[in-house]
């Protein structure tokens, strides 16, 4: 409880105290958010949000990282494979966005990175995360990942050695690879209004925490479970240090959107907004409940699910649209919504489907005890 309390204070300073620090290097390097011109857009009001600091997203990065070192050690809970696959995916996403910022910042255009060039930026983090993941046992032989496909434990009918070792090696990476560049790319929509991403992103990697924490407490290697409760446990390889991970992730956060909140100083750029997906995606495959994280981060689903009806519905109906704009946040900017509006509004909805996540969960745990 030490490292997980240290950490997620730590953490917490370190966005909420030294984010202006940053903003003063950020505009030294000429680290502006570029937008385009009013004419080349249908939303000129995002026009006046043109040159505030972005590329943010290293802030938290950042914070995160010392504010789980630091706790783990001051708790004397040393890291685990676990822990450091999640920084990995963080940072090998984030490395992607940075990229693909920098190219706008660098060129003044608001094209970065072609999206196959993201897509392949992304598989290179996650299939090394992959094969990590499914090798390392502990103790107890459980590896980080497993070869199967999750809800809110492994489902064995859905193996994918069932394949053979060859095949199913592949379909695992192919899985895995989904769900990173999946996740990866819906957080990277969805970040379009100040503290939208950020404040969505604390409500669905919160909910994370609290269900890698009650794994931790439920866990199959503890001796001190009851007899009773051993057919609901758990085989999470190191639930409490993704606990740690998760909260120190969620607690820079918190301090990154004191400064995002609108009328953001900073924007997240997508170094920011493709992390938060990498964390996502490392949390759900590590815990064992990647079909419950569409539940738990479906606010990240509905941007992405926008853009693809618009389009859809756009060929379908040749030249017609369904909404104003896509993302759909966008959409209700047209339609009159302010800023604030969408964006505490989209909280709510993250808020509700992170606690329905953790509910049906616990329910899950219920029916087997």
């Amino acid at each position: 409880m030490r490292s997980l309390l240290t950490a997620a204070a730590i953490s917490l300073a370190f966005t909420l105290f030294l984010t202006p620090v940053f903003l003063r290097l950020f505009r030294k390097w000429g680290w502006g958010q570029v937008i385009r011109t009013p004419d080349d857009i249908r939303n000129p009001s995002h026009a006046e949000k043109r040159g505030t600091p972005t590329m943010g997203g290293t802030i938290f990065i950042a914070g995160t990282i010392v504010g789980y070192l630091v706790g783990c050690f001051v708790g004397n809970n040393p890291p685990t494979i676990s822990g450091m696959l999640v920084i990995w995916m963080m940072v090998g996403f984030g490395a992607v966005g940075f990229i693909d910022d920098y190219m706008k910042v660098r060129r003044q255009r608001s094209l970065g990175l072609s999206g196959w060039r993201k897509i392949v930026g992304q598989v290179i983090v996650t299939v090394p995360f992959g094969v990590t993941a499914l090798n390392f046992p502990d103790a107890s032989l459980q590896t980080p990942a497993s070869p199967y496909i999750s809800l809110f434990r492994d489902i064995p009918v859905l193996s994918f050695m069932a394949f053979g070792l060859v095949a199913g090696w592949v379909l695992y990476l192919l899985w895995v690879t989904f769900i990173g560049v999946a996740w990866s790319n819906s957080t990277n929509v969805t970040d379009g209004l100040d503290g939208l991403a950020a404040g969505a992103g604390i409500f669905t990697i919160a909910a994370m925490s609290l269900i890698t924490f009650w794994q931790f407490q439920q866990s199959c290697s503890a001796e001190s479970l009851v007899a009773a409760y051993q057919p609901a446990c758990y085989a999470t390889r190191d639930p409490l240090d993704l606990t740690i991970i998760a909260a120190s992730f969620v607690s820079a956060l918190v301090g990154f959107l004191w400064w995002q909140a609108p009328k953001a100083e900073v924007f997240m750029g997508d170094v920011g907004s493709m992390s938060i997906g990498g964390v996502i995606a490392a949390m759900s495959i590590l815990s064992r409940t990647e079909l419950l994280a569409v539940l738990v981060a479906g606010v990240f689903i509905i941007g992405p699910g926008s853009v693809i009806l618009q389009r859809l519905y756009f060929r379908l109906t040749r030249g017609k649209r369904l909404f104003l704009m896509s993302p759909f946040h966008h959409h209700l900017e047209m339609r009159g919504w302010s800023e604030i509006q969408i964006v505490v509004r989209m909280w709510i909805i993250a808020g509700m489907l992170a606690v329905s996540g953790i509910g049906l969960f616990y329910v899950e745990w219920l029916s087997r005890t």
